[in-house]
This record gives structure tokens, sequence and C-alpha cells, in this order.
């Protein structure tokens, strides 16, 4: 299992419109091949700055995901709402207690 995390730092104007966009596009995200989890996650101490963390079976499902005409859309209208550079993260389970 591959756990992707993607914080984003939004701009104040852009925050509406990046909750708008992403309610419109998660039931899809969440039912892409291989995906078995979506979250948005907002941060305590910057109202302009959220998470997604999403579950995917394998490297190939995220791949495809990244390639696909539903991410480029949605990528494409996001990223012009950042305030700043956003950190990824792929990751995968090493311990569990």
């Amino acid at each position: 299992m591959i756990i992707r995390i993607v914080r984003m730092h939004f701009t104040e104007a852009g925050v509406d419109e990046f909750l708008q966009i992403f309610n419109e596009n998660k039931n899809a995200i969440r039912n892409f091949e291989g995906c078995t989890h979506l979250e948005l996650l907002k941060d305590l101490d910057d109202p302009n700055t959220y998470t997604t963390l999403s579950y995917w079976n394998d490297e190939e499902c995220l791949e495809r995901y990244r390639k696909s005409e539903l991410f480029g859309s949605v990528w494409g209208r996001v990223k012009t709402l950042f305030a700043e550079r956003t950190q990824a993260f792929s990751l995968e389970k090493f311990v569990e207690v």
C-alpha cells in the first residue's frame, strides 16, 4: 500500500475555490481504480493550508492516477491557487504498532 500526502498552502482568495474543486471531484478520486482512501485535512494553525491523505494499492495505481485526465483537470485548476510550493510525499507502512 502506498500512502500519498500532499500539503498545499493556498492564497486566502484561493481557499474557497479549492474547496469547491475538491468537493466536485472527491468521489471520482475516491473511486479511481486503486484508491482505497481519501481525506482532506485542515491545518490547525493556518486556515489556508490543507493536506490530502490518500491510500493506493501500489505505485502503479498512483502513477495511473497522476497520468489520468482526472488528475490533469483537477491539478491544473488547483495549482493556480497556491501561495507557495506544495510538499508531496509517497510513503509505505514500515511498522504498525
